[in-house]
């Protein structure tokens, strides 16, 4: 046995049914040695998107997701992707090759710092220096990923070590680091803080981040705000924390949110942040949190508390265990006067679009789409326009809603699609973007043929880079810079180059019967909708 085969042993220990990647020389031995297992390897068409489709296997499966690539620049090409799973707390371990032990600060060929790289953006990184070390760094790392604010760890493996012939494999019971405990339980005297103001409290409001679904609370979470009749609003990551049409729940917030969804956080008097940062995209204003209420702050990672704003009521742990200690205690709230002007500013604070009827209306399309979709399919919204028209008009029912929201990378929702419909086969996946993202992520269109990954992609295609082209409208007064995207393949050849079924869609006319066929097979389909060049997501 060597090295490799060790890292193989550690992976099947933790149940690790895929590896995304792309080989080199540096990580050869590791693929080499995995032809012996039953984990599957994914040949991905470029490194970066080997990260976001172990995202979307993390995101469905609720499993650390595993990406595998070669030194030098496999492994700078993986940083993107790394960086976007660190923005959106998702659990990854990502192996990366090295050159030999020997050579490493000599610059020889394909040598690159990547522990070094990757240093403000992973939870931790390993460079590994004994073999024998492997299986109890497999499993810190794994460990690290998934406990916590959940994020990705690298280790990087010199080729040498790979080969190092090694004794008898033994996968460690537990974890002892000493420097690493997580805080999971909440502390119960800020606990029953926070029950005497929901007590006093006359406006209150949940606004819930994605740390609600990365801990997988959505359930506690729901039947909270049920059970004390108490709102709910969303950021963009926690889209899908309650059901897009429940009755207690008033949308996104931030920039690109619900207008009725900023007025309630604005007027709340007592303000639950669960699992959310409080970051700009969320909150351009952070002193309209604190003003005239009592901010709660509930998140996993004791960082976030204070950096943005600084909350009334800090309170660190996890946030199912959060609402579980909460359910402990008894108390009584009354605050239907409120729930009554929140459905007021709902019913009458909904934004006004005015398509253009020459082309399909987007918003229009992805609620007609929701509609049709399957009650837990998975829908996976790139970035640009067509993200901040799903987290609008996208309905989330029994399913998911991924995006990225804290990096904002291009390019994510094809990958992160196909990962996570590897996590659940059963599930219907749909990857919506827009021809900017579309071309930054189509190659990968030969590993969904290759490895038979049915996902189904929407592109809605206005031929230009649509967000920066609308901040250059209200910003530049029109005047347009390196938007144009003239050039662009024609899909319904593309389509056929990769073996897929091409659908286009030119405006609204039978609309529901295009979706319906889009959606009838389980299949991968390619359906262009033609978008009016000029929309805009602020109307």
């Amino acid at each position: 046995m060597i090295g490799a085969d060790v890292i193989v042993k550690c992976l099947e220990a933790e149940g690790v049914a895929y590896v995304f990647g792309y080989p080199g020389v540096a990580i050869c031995p590791f693929y080499n040695s995995i032809l012996e297992s039953d984990i599957q390897t994914i040949l991905i068409r470029t490194e970066q998107n080997a990260a976001h489709a172990a995202s979307g296997l993390a995101r469905v499966s609720g499993k650390v997701g595993v990406c595998a690539v070669t030194s030098g620049p496999g492994a700078t090409n993986l940083i993107t992707g790394i960086a976007t799973a660190f923005a959106d707390s998702i659990p990854l371990v990502c192996i990366t090759g090295q050159v030999n032990s020997e050579l490493l600060g000599s610059d020889v060929f394909q040598e690159a710092d990547i522990t070094g790289a990757v240093e403000s953006f992973v939870k931790y990184s390993y460079l590994v220096k004994d073999a024998a070390d492997i299986p109890r760094i497999f499993k810190e790392a794994f460990h690290l990923a998934s406990t916590g604010r959940k994020g990705p760890v690298l280790i990087d493996i010199p080729i040498d070590i790979q080969n190092t012939p090694v004794g008898k494999f033994k996968y460690p019971d537990a974890v002892n680091m000493r420097t690493y405990k997580p805080t999971v339980k909440g502390n119960m005297a800020q606990i029953k803080k926070v029950i005497k103001e929901l007590s006093k409290s006359k406006r209150p409001l949940i606004c819930a981040g994605g740390g609600v679904l990365l801990s997988q609370a959505e359930e506690s979470l729901r039947a909270f705000s049920e059970k004390y009749r108490i709102p709910v609003v969303s950021t963009m990551m926690g889209i899908g924390a309650m059901p897009t049409e429940h009755p207690m729940y008033y949308g996104m917030v931030g920039n690109n949110g619900k207008p009725f969804a900023n007025r309630a956080m604005n007027e709340s008097d007592l303000l639950l942040m669960v699992g959310a940062r409080v970051a700009d995209r969320a909150v351009n204003q952070p002193d309209l949190i604190t003003e005239n209420k009592v901010l709660v702050h509930i998140d996993v990672d004791p960082a976030e508390i204070g950096k943005n704003v600084g909350p009334a009521i800090p309170l660190v742990g996890d946030a199912k265990h959060i609402f579980e200690d909460i359910e402990t205690e008894e108390f009584t709230c009354e605050h239907e006067e409120w729930i009554q002007t929140l459905n007021t500013y709902r019913d009458t604070m909904q934004p006004i679009r005015r398509p253009n009827p020459a082309y399909v209306d987007p918003a229009a399309f992805i609620t007609m789409l929701s509609r049709e979709m399957d009650e837990n399919a998975v829908y996976v919204a790139d970035v640009g326009q067509n993200q901040i028209w799903s987290c609008g008009y996208h309905i989330v029912k029994k399913g998911r809603f991924l995006t990225t929201g804290g990096m904002g990378t291009m390019g994510y929702s094809i990958p992160a699609a196909m990962g996570a419909k590897l996590a659940d086969r059963s599930r219907q996946v749909v990857a919506v973007c827009g021809d900017g993202s579309f071309q930054m992520s189509m190659m990968e269109l030969a590993t969904m043929r290759q490895f038979d990954v049915p996902v189904k992609i929407i592109v809605l295609k206005n031929n230009y880079l649509g967000m920066v082209r609308e901040y250059q409208h209200y910003t530049y007064k029109d005047n347009y810079s390196v938007v144009d995207l003239s050039g662009s393949p024609d899909l319904e050849k593309l389509s056929a180059a990769f073996g897929l079924r091409f659908m286009r869609q030119a405006d609204m006319t039978g609309a529901e019967d295009t979706i319906r066929a889009f959606l009838e097979k389980d299949e991968s389909v390619l359906l262009e909708c033609l978008i009016d060049p000029m929309d805009l997501v602020k109307m």
